[in-house]
């Protein structure tokens, strides 16, 4: 349920509905608007005399919110969510870069990459210390060994470091390193590892599983800022379908869909939705112009030579032609607004 009062409504006045209906048991989440202020409320609203609340001279109306997820709604909070990544923002209409190797390999191959990815206007580097594969045989990461490389990359080049944690007794290790923690599509619905990534006070990047509905990829959210932590930029990298062709399906109609239902930014990842580094861009561009927040793109020097996902990397300079386009269709859709 969102109460909404009225403008101009006095603080004292918001203040005294907030604790009465703490008082009730309930859960209330305050958003501030231009114009209103709006109390979300979670717990079980079915006892609740609405009329009471609507009799209060400050209410301008009540909403019964339909759907599962509350604090990701934007019922509860209209207006979008800004985040703020060491200065780097990413919402409402700025425009997140992140890039980097799927895995770090080596401390030159992550500084090499690093160098070439701000040269060309990246503002985070991602990179994976731990790698869920699907085959039990495949590079599964260099733990936290990755980690230290990736902090020396952020310490010479200044980029804030977005990588991977797969378990729940890895997130204060991962945290200790990390800017932002990516929830990966494998473990979008590991819900003990979203509590825990839910305690930490970092951006939490959390990807779409591959088989995930809207809903599914929403209430994985929630579970996020259940626990406290309001600041989630969600991801969609694709799901999986019939097709074969490519490596997952990238579900476009997503972004404009979440943008509706919740105030959280969305980006998108198109080389794992790709899975081929000749259509990334042609994907990354349609991200932009369906309204994306952002985007990570896999980024590596010698893509023939990587150990994990080399066929979906860019090599620096097409990365960089990348950005430029996607920026200027970013800056015409804000035109256009």
């Amino acid at each position: 349920m969102v109460i909404i009062m009225k403008p101009q409504t006095p603080k004292s006045e918001i203040d005294r509905m907030e604790e009465r209906l703490i008082n009730l048991s309930f859960d209330v989440h305050r958003s501030q608007g231009e114009n209103y202020t709006i109390l979300g409320l979670i717990g079980d609203t079915t006892k609740i005399d609405v009329s009471q609340l609507e009799a209060n001279e400050y209410v301008e109306r009540i909403i019964r919110v339909q759907h599962p997820f509350k604090r990701v709604s934007r019922s509860f909070q209209p207006n979008d969510t800004v985040i703020d990544i060491a200065g780097h923002k990413v919402g409402r209409g700025n425009l997140l870069i992140i890039a980097g190797p799927c895995a770090v390999e080596s401390q030159e191959q992550v500084l090499t990459i690093a160098k070439d990815i701000k040269k060309h206007g990246a503002q985070l580097l991602r990179g994976g210390a731990y790698k869920p594969r699907t085959s039990p045989y495949s590079f599964q990461g260099l733990e936290e060994e990755g980690l230290k490389i990736l902090l020396e990359a952020k310490k010479q080049y200044g980029l804030p470091v977005v990588t991977e944690c797969v378990s729940p007794d890895t997130v204060e290790l991962v945290a200790s390193y990390a800017d932002v923690i990516q929830i990966g599509a494998r473990n979008m619905q590991n819900f003990a590892l979203l509590k825990e990534v839910g305690k930490t006070d970092k951006t939490v990047l959390l990807k779409r599983g591959m088989s995930a509905t809207i809903e599914e990829f929403l209430m994985a959210a929630e579970y996020i800022m259940a626990e406290g932590n309001q600041n989630v930029i969600l991801c969609e990298r694709g799901i999986r379908t019939y097709e074969t062709y490519t490596r997952n399906t990238l579900d476009i109609s997503a972004i404009p869909a979440i943008k509706q239902l919740s105030h959280l930014p969305i980006i998108c990842d198109p080389s794992h939705a790709a899975g081929k580094w000749e259509m990334v861009e042609p994907l990354a561009k349609a991200a932009i112009a369906a309204g994306a927040d952002g985007l990570i793109i896999e980024v590596h020097h010698q893509p023939e030579l990587a150990l994990s996902d080399g066929a979906q990397s860019l090599k620096p300079d097409k990365f960089g032609h990348l950005v430029k386009v996607c920026k200027e269709i970013a800056a015409l859709n804000l035109s256009l607004v």
